[in-house]
């Protein structure tokens, strides 16, 4: 086996705080996802530690630790700049709630920290003073034929802890790994055991896996192994959800969906999550006219409520909800900007999340019927608005104006104003004065 390095800050880190355990006669090495990773020829984001030293032994050695998991025996330390999490070696089993272990033993024997651990590459030691790979669990041989497995019995460890059954998913679409047949038979029987998860660690994980390496595939396992169903109904009903073909060949509303995720090149939070959610209200609002045409209409205004609906569910942040929920509602406009006023052009293109809303927009219509000509279009309207600092100028006019002109406030003033600024917009006033003196002209009679 070849000796692992790494340039990251992090694995320097690591090097220093097991040289320090060692001087202690402590031994320790790296754990889980950073052994994984570097065994794949991938740079870790995270280098974690598990160690025989007991917290307060950790402490005594690092004064600077906080203590992070008392319960636990996590302590996070700090080595020029960096946090480093190391853990106590421990045993425990016995799980009281499908979270919460119901004792904790602590361990010298890295051999029982492996076995307690989820799947079998993310279980995998590698002793840094000694240059040796510890594998208790034959995850080497999983790492090179590609395979997603447990440590023991997946039911196990699943009713241990029910998050498991979401991180299988993850870890599989985010390796590309396949599913061993246990754990995927394992999956479907105990699907339902998510609904037992806080919506804070759904969340979380369903927001890995939208913002990982594969966000459809990720989906698509959820759908096949029935944990969609559990998590997010509204999006596994759109399997049964078809389209007319001639303006959506791909398929169903979930086939469009997933194909959307799968030709994401840069995902945020707020992409993802609107890619997932734009098509939410076609499942309510689906007819069928007198010509056999299937018809959706209203379904961005349904979809808007159903996503907040989730969103909610789901304790996504405010700020984030409010703009999925803003793209949801107002993704079928962009079909028609070629036809729209200047003004309601520039506040389109002038909207915070517009850069976010006109991808979705493009992804929408290369996975559907492929026509950009609105897309395009937006796209040159961009390049005629990229002198200013913002696509929206500052009004011309403002209620301050007014009323130093003498006009008294009152409920026209919002009337006036908008109306003045979208004849801005327009083009039709080349100075502030012009604008005010037409502003003034609307108090009149």
């Amino acid at each position: 086996m070849p000796v692992l390095h790494s340039n990251a800050p992090g694995f320097a880190a690591a090097k220093t705080v097991s040289r320090r355990l060692a001087a202690a006669n402590f031994r320790s090495a790296l754990v889980g996802g950073a052994v994984r990773d570097l065994l794949l020829g991938r740079t870790p984001s995270d280098f974690d530690l598990v160690t025989t030293a007991r917290p307060e032994e950790l402490q005594n050695i690092f004064p600077e630790a906080k203590l992070v998991g008392a319960s636990f025996g996590v302590v996070i330390i700090r080595v020029n700049g960096i946090d480093m999490e190391v853990a106590t070696a421990r045993s425990e089993r016995s799980y009281l709630d499908g979270r919460h272990p119901e004792n904790i033993s602590y361990t010298t024997d890295f051999s029982l920290d492996a076995k307690r651990r989820d799947f079998t590459v993310n279980a995998m030691m590698y002793d840094l003073e000694r240059n040796e790979l510890l594998d208790f669990n034959n995850g080497v041989d999983d790492l090179q034929r590609g395979i997603l497995r447990t440590v023991g019995d997946p039911v196990c460890r699943f009713k241990e802890d029910y998050l498991r059954i979401l991180r299988a998913v993850r870890f599989a679409a985010k390796l590309g790994f396949a599913l061993d047949a246990e754990l995927e038979a394992a999956l479907k029987t105990h699907a339902h055991l998510v609904r037992e998860l806080s919506s804070e660690r759904i969340f979380s994980e369903l927001d890995m896996m939208l913002t990982g390496k594969a966000p459809a595939r990720a989906i698509k396992l959820l759908e096949d192994t029935g944990i969609l169903a559990h998590i997010l109904p509204e999006v596994a009903i759109l399997r049964q959800i078809t389209q007319p073909p001639q303006f959506h060949p791909e398929g169903d509303v979930l086939e469009h969906t997933l194909l959307m995720l799968s030709r994401m090149t840069l995902p945020s939070r707020r992409l993802a999550w609107s890619i997932l959610l734009h098509d939410v209200g076609k499942a309510p609002t689906r007819t069928i006219d007198e010509t056999g045409r299937i018809r959706f209409f209203g379904h961005e205004t349904q979809g808007a409520e159903i996503a907040e609906t989730i969103c909610r569910r789901l304790r996504m942040p405010v700020n984030d909800m409010e703009s999925c929920v803003h793209a949801v509602a107002n993704h079928m406009r962009f079909a028609s900007v070629t036809a729209m006023k200047t003004a309601k052009l520039r506040k389109l293109i002038g909207e915070p999340d517009f850069a976010m809303e006109l991808e979705l927009h493009r992804l929408d219509c290369i996975c559907s019927n492929g026509l950009m000509d609105g897309f395009n279009f937006l796209l040159d309207k961009l390049q005629i608005y990229s002198g200013e600092t913002q696509a929206l100028p500052p009004p011309f006019v403002r209620g301050k104006e007014l009323i130093a002109n003498g006009i008294p406030p009152q409920i026209k003033f919002k009337k006036v104003l908008e109306t003045i600024y979208d004849r801005q917009l327009a083009g039709e006033f080349d100075n502030k004065n012009a604008a005010l003196q037409a502003a003034l002209e609307m108090f009149k009679g």
